[in-house]
């Protein structure tokens, strides 16, 4: 079996994020679903499990980060293309998501950024593997 991972976040109204993630394309499992628990599914291995705050209080003792003035961590997912890291950064604004930071080309590598509705941040990027790894080695 691949190793998986579920990426934990809280958020602030889960129908609100939810159809914030619909509108980009993806989907949820209802197995691991319910009232105050929605598992967004990226991949066959990955996933997000978007959690209300009172859910997301029951697995740490800390306090919760408020992504709206902070930020614990950046979440990167890859697209195929130049033009599909565009489409979902496009997407992720006209759903409701806010810019994050300027696009960063690199000619090898270009990517997007955008905070979702409960500001967590997200990238998306694309990479051309071969020409990284030369440009690596000169």
């Amino acid at each position: 079996m691949s190793q998986m991972i579920f990426v934990n976040l809280p958020v602030n109204d889960l129908e609100v994020t939810k159809a914030f993630w619909s509108k980009l394309g993806f989907s949820f499992n209802p197995q691991f679903s319910d009232d105050s628990t929605a598992c967004l599914v990226f991949s066959d291995t990955i996933f997000a499990m978007l959690l209300t705050k009172p859910r997301f209080k029951e697995f740490t003792k800390k306090e919760i980060a408020d992504a709206a003035t902070s930020t614990e961590v950046i979440l990167a997912l890859s697209a195929d293309s130049r033009e599909k890291v565009d489409e979902m950064a496009d997407a992720a604004l006209a759903a409701g998501g806010s810019p994050a930071n300027e696009p960063q080309d690199h000619g090898f590598m270009y990517g997007r950024s955008f905070q979702d509705p409960d500001h967590h941040l997200w990238e998306v990027v694309w990479m051309d593997v071969e020409a990284a790894t030369a440009e690596g080695q000169s």
